[in-house]
């Protein structure tokens, strides 16, 4: 750096970089970075939002699933080594990664795409959140990009172990397609024991609509329990919970992390990823159903979107009018000044003087 570089910089400033993260949580400043040109303000401007948006999709999908199968693959190879296998990956390990990968895609992609992820995610989206169906294909094409993206670097970046063993396991007569297989570090597989298709459908029903119920509770504004910064965190562990519950059973709990890596799993290693033991569609569709079951459970018998409008996060259709005639047909206005009223003579007996609620938070209290 030269002379006038240094210069630049005052004794109680901060270099630019990562430190502008905490500028609102010390007192020194950091240096200011260089203008924004019109340049740079035209070529984002013209850039197609469906493409951002379908990027940042297939970018999160791919942040969580790549950690996740890397992480079984460690897993898997190294099952025969001399270390033994805890040396370089467990179940425990494998729920971790792709906790932290989907708290990655979150941070990192949410911002421009609102951080889907996962198919059944947009279709609830759009069955109750009014979410564009034009948009609903072109993110589900996105998210299933992302997951075959990250199974094909996954097998060019561990080609050499994964034919190693692929080998291995044909000199023994092993199949490749199986829960222990090759293919099973890219997509699920039952165990040779799980021949019950209805046991497989209850689990995997289970884990999706607990993930489901989880991430519609994390989105909900007038939840006071989940701010914003804490959403990444809370999903993913509610996903590495699951992992760290039932992979060893075997569950999937995305559609397009499931079918964008089986599609690599048969360029590979043949047709029998889709086929083994008619399980497929289990891991790749069950998804669905389950996630519209829980989100519709949050939506009918948990969802306060009085207590949403109230925090300035939606309205009512037909605007202050119509709220005000709903809180007057439903004795809102009416139980929250008796209950003020009695507050009030209950603090004036005891001399602190008036409560100092309104109605609404009177009521909500």
């Amino acid at each position: 750096m030269s002379g006038n570089d240094l210069s630049r910089l005052k004794t109680n400033q901060l270099e630019v970089g990562a430190t502008e993260a905490i500028q609102r949580h010390i007192t020194r400043s950091v240096i200011e970075r260089k203008p924004v040109t019109q340049r740079k303000l035209d070529f984002e401007h013209r850039r197609p939002r469906w493409l951002r948006e379908c990027m940042a999709e297939a970018t999160g999908v791919f942040f969580y699933v790549f950690p996740g199968i890397a992480s079984v693959a460690g897993f898997l190879l190294n099952a025969t080594n001399p270390l033994g296998v805890t040396t370089f990956s467990d179940f425990f390990q494998i729920g971790w990664a792709f906790a932290l990968g989907i708290m990655f895609a979150i941070i990192t992609c949410a911002p421009t795409s609102g951080g889907h992820f996962n198919p059944a995610i947009t279709i609830c989206f759009a069955i109750w959140q009014g979410f564009p169906w034009k948009k609903v294909p072109q993110y589900i094409l996105s998210q299933i990009f992302g997951s075959f993206m990250a199974g094909m670097l996954l097998m060019g970046m561990y080609w050499e172990q994964i034919n190693a063993y692929s080998n291995e396991l044909k000199a023994a007569g092993e199949p490749l397609v199986s829960f222990s297989g090759p293919a099973g570090i890219l997509c699920s597989f039952p165990l040779p024991t799980q021949n019950n298709l209805g046991y497989l459908f209850f689990i995997e029903f289970f884990v999706d609509s607990f993930i489901g119920i989880v991430i519609w509770a994390c989105l909900d504004p007038a939840n006071p329990f989940v701010s914003p910064a804490s959403v990444p965190v809370v999903i993913g562990l509610a996903y590495g919970n699951m992992v760290w519950g039932f992979a060893n059973i075997t569950i999937s709990t995305n559609l397009a992390r499931d079918l964008g890596t089986r599609i690599v799993a048969a360029i590979f290693f043949g047709p029998e990823a889709f086929s083994y033991k008619n399980y497929s569609w289990i891991s790749i569709l069950v998804n669905v159903p389950a996630t519209i079951f829980a989100t519709g459970y949050y939506e009918f018998l948990m969802r306060d979107s009085l207590k949403k409008i109230g925090k300035g996060h939606a309205f009512h259709e037909e605007g202050e009018e119509g709220l005000h005639r709903h809180m007057t047909n439903t004795g809102f206005y009416e139980d929250g000044m008796t209950s003020a009223l009695k507050n009030q003579t209950s603090d004036l007996e005891n001399g602190n003087g008036g409560s100092g609620h309104g109605l609404i938070t009177t009521k909500n209290e």
